[in-house]
């Protein structure tokens, strides 16, 4: 019988539509759909064949894997497809796909190889007699897009194989992909440059590598993770997939750390849960986990459909982008009189929650992203990061939505917007005469990170505000139980409750205090850093823009003499031939050329020599008197000295340390009792969980030298993603390696001393 002519033409829409959207995402790199609402449309389309077999044609998406090659690059046919994965979006689902494998193998549980489903692009890499001669994009499946040449340009790639016991020919098949901090440091350079930024590091990726300029792959900070085979000749792998995986690991291939064994059904559910609760932790873009049996055998045993094996399944994890309509764009005031815009949205479940309000950030990016009131919009949320609407659905705008301007004055309090020089942001002209930034800095003063007053919630602070029974933070160390008591959803013993937590937090940190005053540009870190130079209130409260000047390097030695002793002290071919590890006397014979000894003298007496074989940089020794205190920058501390000079701020504080605010004083510790005194440590490769300058301070607080060069003397080794030469180096000088996430609890357990 024949389908009925609506269901043919809606199946013959939804190809079109897919067809469409594939050559966004996989030939230009610029998809118009989030993930969540393609695979949809594809499951709409697979269902609509399922129950009408007679409408699949060759040609379906269905029936295909991927877009056709870019006709810019050389085709290659891959002797072995390059399928996709089936994909499982419920627990529902996942059950159904153990119990189709248990019925095909005829066994009772099954042990699966669980990895996370990286969000990059798929490559073949072909490798003969251990040298690399082709990689190629996956394309259709059938055929791929030659990069070769921009592939041999990522560092964590081999160009020739390592050990011995690989096959002549061996096809690898991974996934090329862009970490976080990576991306996020790209798209700051495109926006710099005004350039357009990338969408997500997905695309990034796929944008590089896709490059008809190998240059331009080799700027872009590219990184791979094999996660299975191809063709495979002249040689023999191991029988189980983890047990290959391990393999081209011993070859030199990185696979990801988070591959694991899981037994059955619960095993594969467990990962999902773990992997999903550890998703914005990892330095990489996942949106699910994928599971294969283990066993080859028992993969031969399953084989294929059309388009996937039968013995592999990706669990998508809840979207993380998804569409819904923008049906206004309300002004927030912040503590500083920030004017942020605020999209209301049709409500829409997001990674889990549903969300009716995103970030649009400011006016000017409002403009960038050409997003208008009434469109159809892409909203991304990811873990605890507040919602932002990533780009408008153009296909789908109404005519005539009008551009977005934003009113030229506070919506709360009428008073002016002003905009300065170079600056994105409009601010509120009233100060703390508008209501929204009185409450907004209270509520900063009393949250967790800042003063920690328990009991005292934003509701009940604008009730504060709004009754006035508060005018700025100093007020509340007034407040006694009466009037709280009557206020709506109180009572005495909440009253009591919260004028007993703001008693408790008179005795709190410098750092803590600096921070509740909510002085615009100073974080958390920024207070820190503050309170140890500073010591004391006063100190920092008159400080003029000299006093955030610090001296640095030895008078008298410039950037050449500088460059010529670092490169000398860090030879140890140098060192070795002087004798200087063993003999004081040796470095008197010390003489390099262009360098006076009396500046040689002087960085013995500055550093010592033990510090001095310990690796040096050029910076430590060139003098510069000009240098910000580490972490503040010029804008930061004026803006800090203008907060201080304003008297309404001056006043507010005396009335807070007047009410009993205090702190323990702060020491000034010895070199030698800070816990890394006299060790030396080298940072490589990307951090994904803080900036590499943010990790150089933070160890140099705790006594470290931070050294651009390994050597004997290094403590241990910091690597992070893409580390390079010094980690190989390191090892052979059996030197500690620390991975990033031993790094942070050496940081936080040293905050703790």
């Amino acid at each position: 019988m024949k389908p009925p002519q609506e269901i043919i033409s809606q199946t013959n829409t939804l190809r079109e539509q897919i067809a469409y959207h594939n050559e966004r995402y996989y030939v230009y790199d610029d998809p118009e759909l989030p993930d969540a609402e393609y695979d949809r449309l594809f499951a709409q389309l697979l269902s609509l064949e399922k129950k009408y077999p007679e409408l699949v044609t060759p040609s379906s998406p269905t029936q295909r894997v991927g877009a056709a090659p870019l006709s810019a690059f050389s085709q290659i046919q891959h002797q072995v497809p390059m399928l996709s994965l089936a994909n499982a979006f419920s627990d529902k689902e996942l059950a159904e796909f153990d119990r189709r494998v248990r019925d095909g193998i005829k066994k009772t549980q099954v042990s699966y190889a669980a990895e996370p489903k990286l969000d990059g692009l798929a490559i073949s890499l072909l490798y003969r007699d251990g040298e690399l001669q082709q990689a190629a994009t996956r394309g259709d499946g059938a055929m791929g897009e030659d990069v070769t040449l921009n592939v041999r340009t990522i560092k964590s790639i081999p160009l020739r194989l390592r050990n011995s016991g690989y096959p002549s020919t061996l096809e690898v098949r991974g996934e090329v992909f862009m970490p976080k901090a990576d991306f996020e440091a790209l798209n700051r350079q495109q926006l710099t440059r005004e350039e357009k930024p990338f969408a997500n590091p997905r695309n990034a990726a796929a944008g590089s590598l896709r490059q008809l300029d190998p240059r331009i792959a080799a700027s872009r900070p590219l990184a791979f993770y094999c996660y299975g085979v191809g063709q495979v000749d002249g040689g023999s792998l191991a029988t189980t997939h983890v047990e290959i995986l391990k393999q081209l690991q011993y070859w030199g291939l990185p696979m990801s750390s988070e591959v694991v064994v899981v037994d059955g059904l619960q095993g594969c559910l467990g990962y999902h849960q773990k992997i999903l609760q550890q998703r914005d932790q990892l330095p990489y873009e996942i949106d699910g986990v994928v599971y294969k049996v283990n066993d080859l055998a028992q993969q031969q045993q399953l084989g294929f459909v059309a388009r996937a094996p039968r013995w592999a399944m990706a669990h998508k994890f809840p979207a993380q982008e998804e569409m819904t309509q923008l049906l206004a764009i309300d002004v927030q005031v912040g503590r500083t009189g920030a004017l942020t815009p605020v999209a209301r949205l049709a409500p829409v479940h997001v990674g889990g929650v549903v969300v009716t309000n995103a970030t649009l950030h400011n006016e000017e990016e409002i403009h960038r992203k050409d997003v208008r009131v009434g469109d159809t919009v892409v909203v991304r949320r990811a873990g605890d990061v507040i919602p932002e609407v990533v780009r408008p659905v153009l296909s789908l705008r109404k005519r005539n939505l009008p551009r977005y301007e934003m009113k030229k004055e506070c919506p709360v309090c009428g008073s002016e917007a002003v905009k300065d020089d170079g600056m994105a942001v409009w601010r509120c002209s009233g100060g703390l005469f508008c209501d929204a930034q009185r409450k907004e800095s209270i509520k900063h003063f009393v949250s967790r990170r800042a003063m920690n007053i328990d009991g005292l919630g934003s509701k009940l602070v604008e009730q504060l505000v709004d009754k006035q029974l508060i005018k700025d933070a100093a007020d509340l160390y007034q407040l006694t139980t009466e009037p709280l008591a009557v206020l709506e959803r109180m009572g005495e013993k909440s009253a009591k409750k919260t004028i007993d937590g703001i008693e408790k937090s008179k005795s709190t940190q410098f750092a803590k205090f600096l921070f509740a005053l909510g002085m615009p540009t100073v974080g958390e870190e920024t207070a820190k850093v503050l309170a140890e130079h500073f010591k004391t209130l006063p100190a920092l409260m008159n400080a003029t823009l000299t006093d955030y000047i610090v001296k640095k390097g030895i008078k008298g030695i410039g950037p050449k003499s500088a460059h010529k002793m670092a490169d000398f002290l860090n030879d140890e071919t140098t060192i070795a031939r002087y004798g200087l590890a063993d003999s004081a006397a040796a470095w008197e014979m010390i003489k390099i050329a262009g360098v006076s000894q009396s500046a040689l003298l002087a960085v013995r007496e500055a550093f010592g020599e033990e510090r001095l074989l310990a690796g040096v940089e050029a910076a430590d020794f060139e003098n510069k008197n000009v240098v910000m205190i580490a972490g503040i920058g010029e804008l930061t501390a004026k803006s800090i000295i203008a907060f201080f000079k304003q008297t309404h701020n001056r006043e507010v504080i005396e009335k807070l340390l007047a009410a009993g605010i205090h702190w323990p004083a702060i020491e000034q510790k010895s070199a030698e009792a800070l816990p890394l005194a006299g060790q030396t440590v080298v940072l490589t490769g990307t951090l994904s969980q803080m900036p590499r300058d943010e990790a150089k301070r933070r160890l140099q607080e705790l006594g470290a030298k931070v050294a651009s060069s390994v050597s004997k003397k290094t403590s241990f080794v910091v690597a992070g993603s893409d580390p390079g030469s010094k980690v190989e180096k390191a090892r052979s000088l059996g030197v500690e390696v620390k991975d990033e996430q031993a790094l942070l609890e050496l940081l936080g357990s040293s905050e703790n001393l």
